[in-house]
């Protein structure tokens, strides 16, 4: 996604909110975020768009089209502004705060005065919200929750905004002359699920002119600190983007250095200790004589250590160390492996793409097989029928390896009920190819209730993955109260399979808790989740949290070739 549409989705969506503050239409506030959601989507910098093109894109119509282009002329919007000076700066951080929302944001500033988080935090210790209807004891526990993640999250962004920023300060400086190589280290190559700093490292003889270039980008908002060595920069959004130039010859020593993590990084030095060597950012040194043994690569540097090469998703100090001496490490699945993605959305329920374009992009990234999982009625919102869920089956059909030969599979989105059922009967179930089953409501039930609502779903003989298994948006919604052991138990017992999804502020499994559900025997799906062509491509966070749950193509379904899949599938129904 292009910068412009970012900016662009967060301001119609800030707007949206800040209608639901001020009690103002909802019908109004449901279209800017419709519009937003269409706006981060689309493929094209809207920025270059005329007033007649933003007004094709779906849910943008001519009075968003001609503020969105106010905005790019004059860099803000009057009626955003009129509405935001309405409103205390301490109330609009108000809504950020999960669990809380704008309506409920905006009784506490009506009723009791709270204009900012602390006064929030003071308020339900002093159990003053305890008289507002729909402030009961459960919810203050649910808001507290909300400002504890909130505070947690801090300035941590998620994986794909400082992919982003990584990607793009990588390219610009791997332009200069002189630059002999460059690329991303740190948390990101480790594939975190959020990201504190951009670690940047560059293999130059003169630093000067690369320290130069990371200064003169142009969404560069303040020089942290600038030395030959090291360079740190904050862009516009806050993000702080730290670059190091080391010689050519020492590249491997620093890669690996710079990569972390902190505690695997203990253990390579601890080793290097005891074959009485020194290993730091500039190389691997014998001790005795301080001479250089290796530094160029990273693969000679874990060899000198009596270790294979660990991929950089591993190294958390989780036994990569003892199974790289042993020559154990896996195989890791990679992007390149999946065949097919098993989760995807279109125009027909809350994508912003249409099935053809989705197609047509899943086949251009050469997918043998793609699943359209368009959400079931009973999430309501989205409005499905049974005579449109139909239809769009006869147009899968009909399409059927007209994309390259690509093979379709007409699957549904499932939404599991709070206890345990979901939409429509076995007979109707029966002529999808694939069901996914997610949680998409009563996020708070309890332990119990969750783990028995989960495990029913998994026994349903026509649900084949659960999608985003404990329902976490990271920063914005804490995982589900569930016994995940009970459910790996489940899900191994009945050959259903766990999604994790790619979406960036799911990653849902996380890697802790697929390592944990691989014990069991669970296969999994790495799945888009794509509400928008756009989305297809974020199947590499997926991976990346796939990797770092030390998961193989075999683990993965949707590496498998069609056949294999069709198996597996078929004897769940």
């Amino acid at each position: 996604m292009s910068r412009s549409n970012e900016d662009v989705e967060a301001l119609l969506q800030e707007y949206a909110d800040l209608l639901a503050i001020t009690g103002g239409d909802a019908f109004k506030a449901r279209a800017y975020e419709k519009a937003a959601r269409a706006i981060g989507g689309h493929h094209e910098d809207i920025a270059a768009l005329s007033g007649r093109e933003l007004r094709q894109i779906p849910n943008v119509g001519k009075s968003i089209a001609d503020k969105i282009e106010e905005y790019f002329s004059t860099g803000q919007v009057a009626v955003f502004e009129e509405v935001r000076a309405r409103i205390p700066a301490g109330v609009r951080q108000l809504i950020a705060i999960p669990t809380l929302g704008p309506k409920k944001a905006a009784l506490l500033h009506e009723k009791l005065g709270i204009a900012s988080v602390d006064e929030l935090v003071d308020a339900i210790g002093s159990e003053r919200l305890r008289d507002l209807k729909g402030f009961g004891p459960k919810t203050e526990e649910n808001i507290l929750h909300g400002v504890e993640l909130m505070r947690q999250a801090g300035d941590r962004v998620l994986l794909d905004v400082a992919m982003g920023v990584a990607e793009e300060v990588v390219a610009a400086l791997s332009a200069i002359t002189g630059c002999r190589r460059c690329t991303y280290a740190g948390s990101l190559r480790r594939y975190r699920e959020t990201i504190g700093d951009v670690d940047i490292l560059a293999a130059s003889d003169d630093s000067g002119p690369i320290m130069a270039a990371l200064k003169d980008l142009g969404f560069v908002r303040e020089v942290i600190a600038s030395g030959e060595k090291k360079t740190s920069i904050r862009t516009t959004r806050g993000l702080q983007v730290d670059l190091r130039v080391v010689p050519l010859q020492a590249w491997g020593a620093a890669l690996q250095y710079f990569t972390g993590s902190q505690a695997h990084n203990i253990r390579t030095r601890e080793r290097a200790v005891h074959a009485k060597l020194k290993l730091s950012e500039y190389g691997l040194f014998d001790v005795e004589t301080g001479e250089l043994v290796v530094s160029e690569t990273e693969e000679e540097v874990y060899q000198r250590l009596g270790l294979d090469w660990i991929p950089p998703t591993l190294r958390e100090d989780r036994g990569e160390i003892d199974a790289a001496e042993r020559g154990e490490l896996p195989r890791l699945v990679r992007e390149e492996d999946l065949r097919g993605d098993l989760h995807t959305h279109t125009d027909l329920t809350d994508g912003v793409s249409t099935l053809e374009e989705m197609l047509a992009a899943a086949a251009e990234r050469g997918y043998q097989y793609y699943a359209v999982t368009d959400h079931a009625p009973n999430l309501a919102m989205q409005r499905m029928s049974d005579e449109k869920m139909l239809a769009q089956r006869d147009r899968v059909r009909e399409l059927d390896r007209k994309y390259r030969g690509m093979r379709l599979l007409h699957g549904t989105e499932l939404n599991i009920d709070g206890d345990g059922e979901v939409d429509w009967p076995a007979d109707f179930l029966a002529g999808f190819d694939i069901c996914v089953a997610s949680v998409h409501s009563l996020f708070g039930q309890t332990r119990e209730e969750m783990t028995r609502r989960l495990v029913r779903a998994c026994e349903n003989p026509h649900v084949d993955i659960i999608g985003h298994p404990t329902g976490r948006l990271i920063g914005r919604r804490p995982a589900v109260d569930v016994d995940l052991d009970e459910v790996f138990r489940a899900c191994a017992r009945t050959g259903t399979a766990l999604e994790i999804n790619s979406f960036p502020d799911r990653l849902d499994l996380r890697d802790e808790h697929i390592l944990w559900a691989k014990r069991f025997g669970v296969k999994f799906a790495i799945d888009s989740d794509s509400h928008s062509t756009l989305h297809l491509g974020g199947v590499r966070y997926g991976v990346g949290t796939a990797q770092r749950g030390w998961l193989t193509p075999d683990d993965v379904i949707n590496t498998w070739p069609l056949k294999k899949l069709r198996s597996f599938l078929r004897r769940r129904s």
